[in-house]
């Protein structure tokens, strides 16, 4: 089964250019089961030139509702969130994210020292491990500190921007961190996102004694999320990625409906 649950579209997310139209065409086109619609919500954005804030909840349930009638039986659309973390707003997400509409609900950490890291010029100066340990301590904390989510989403977004292409982000560098992490995961039952947008752009993998890590501490959760903001990019190296988790001896990813988890077996199509 194939599975891409972190994606946006133009009609909610504002820095999207992907119509709904265009991603069910083009996931019926790469044989996707299963796409999850997560536009990006954030509470009281820091950034002063980027208008992703929030939008009306049922404006978006009242169009997926008719988002879904375009789709051909072979795909499920599944509606969901990306929420921006910040520590005081922890309990607004938390609020927001029990409504039932939400299929699915992603906890995300976009921000270094308050800015996102697309615009961050300060992290770049950091040497990789104190930047890496900095930033997943701050994903640890946001993952104890919300309860109503389904999967903390790319761990990985530390990197995403960084010009120094030799650079990774290592289990070795933040182990404290990343056990930290997964600790408060598997404790509430939440998934780790394994998303492709970063290595890909980077040329990589994930480090697997992340995901390893992960494992044997008792996390059994994964999805897999290309966060397409463009038709292009939807679905983007699925079937790389799941050949990946399976030399990892990793056989299955889940997705969410109405927050619950269900599993899929991953494929080699």
């Amino acid at each position: 089964m194939r599975t891409d649950v972190h994606n946006h579209t133009c009609h909610f997310s504002p820095d999207a250019k992907m119509t709904i139209d265009k991603l069910i065409s083009t996931a019926v086109k790469r044989n996707l089961d299963i796409v999850a619609v997560t536009e990006h919500f954030e509470y009281d954005n820091p950034d002063p030139n980027d208008n992703i804030q929030t939008f009306d909840l049922k404006e978006y349930s009242d169009a997926f509702r008719k988002w879904r009638k375009l789709c051909p039986p072979t795909l499920q659309l599944l509606q969901g969130v990306e929420f921006g973390y910040q520590t005081h707003t922890a309990e607004a997400i938390d609020k927001f994210a029990q409504h039932k509409d939400l299929d699915i609900v992603l906890l995300s950490n976009h921000l270094f020292r308050g800015v996102d890291l697309f615009f961050s010029k300060e992290a770049y100066v950091l040497s990789a491990q104190d930047r890496n340990r900095e930033y997943i301590a701050q994903m640890a904390e946001m993952a104890e500190k919300v309860d109503h989510f389904d999967v903390a989403a790319h761990f990985d977004y530390v990197n995403k921007f960084n010009p120094n292409q030799d650079e990774e982000i290592l289990y070795q560098d933040c182990p404290k961190e990343f056990d930290r992490l997964f600790e408060a995961l598997i404790s509430k039952g939440k998934a780790l996102e394994i998303n492709t947008a970063t290595p890909v752009k980077r040329h990589s993998k994930p480090d697997p004694e992340i995901l390893k890590r992960y494992m044997q501490m008792g996390g059994k959760l994964f999805t897999l999320g290309s966060d397409a903001h463009i038709p292009q990019n939807l679905g983007t190296a699925i079937t790389d990625f799941s050949l990946y988790l399976q030399s990892l001896g990793i056989r299955e990813v889940c997705y969410f409906k109405r927050h619950r988890v269900f599993m899929a077996p991953l494929d080699e199509r």
